[in-house]
C-alpha cells in the first residue's frame, strides 16, 4: 500500500482534471470533485477529509442527486469494474440474500415517495439493519430526509477519499 502521505502528495500536484476525476469516484458531483481540488494543495488528511466533508454538506440538492446517481440501489450488486462499482460492493457486503426482495420493495417506496435512491452508509452494515433504516427513514419529511441523505454521503465520500489515499482499488 502506497503511503498516504505519498498519495496526498500526488493528489496535490495532479492536475485538476485528474485529481476531479480520482474524487468522482469518491462522490460523484463534479461540484464536488470542483471544490476540494479547487482547495489543494492539503497539508495533511485530515484537512483534505474536513474540505471533503464541507463540500459535500454544501452541495446544493441537484449536484447531490448527481451523486446520488452514481449509487446502486441498497441490495443490488453495483455491476462494472471501476473503483466506485468495486467499493460498492465491499460497502454492501453485508446483505443477505434472503434480504434483497424485501430491499427490493422498500427501495422502491423510498424512491416512490422521495424521488431518488435510498443512500445509507453501508459499511459495517447488516442488510437486516440497512432494512430497518429504510423503513424508520420512510417516515421523515423531506426536509430531514435530505439532511440525512447529506449526512450519509459524507460518511461514504469520507471512507472512500481514506481507501483512495490509501492506494486501495
Amino acid at each position: 500500500m502506497p503511503d498516504t502521505l505519498t498519495a496526498l502528495d500526488a493528489f496535490n500536484a495532479a492536475s485538476s482534471a485528474a485529481a476531479e476525476e480520482e474524487l468522482l469516484a469518491c462522490c460523484a458531483s463534479r461540484a464536488f470533485a470542483t471544490g476540494v481540488t479547487s482547495r489543494r494543495p492539503y497539508g495533511d488528511l485530515t484537512t483534505l477529509l474536513a474540505a471533503a466533508e464541507d463540500a459535500v454538506k454544501g452541495l446544493a440538492w441537484p449536484d447531490v442527486l448527481e451523486a446520488l446517481a452514481a449509487h446502486p440501489r441498497i441490495g443490488e450488486r453495483a455491476g462494472g469494474g471501476g473503483r466506485e462499482a468495486s467499493w460498492s460492493r465491499q460497502e454492501q457486503s453485508g446483505v443477505e440474500d434472503d434480504l434483497r426482495a424485501a430491499l427490493a420493495e422498500g427501495n422502491r417506496d423510498y424512491e416512490a415517495r422521495f424521488g431518488h435512491v435510498y443512500l445509507v452508509c453501508a459499511t459495517g452494515l447488516s442488510g437486516a439493519r440497512m432494512l430497518a433504516r429504510l423503513r424508520e427513514r420512510l417516515g421523515n419529511d423531506v426536509e430531514r430526509e435530505r439532511a440525512v441523505v447529506r449526512e450519509e454521503l459524507a460518511k461514504i465520500t469520507r471512507l472512500r477519499l481514506v481507501k483512495l489515499m490509501e492506494g486501495e482499488r
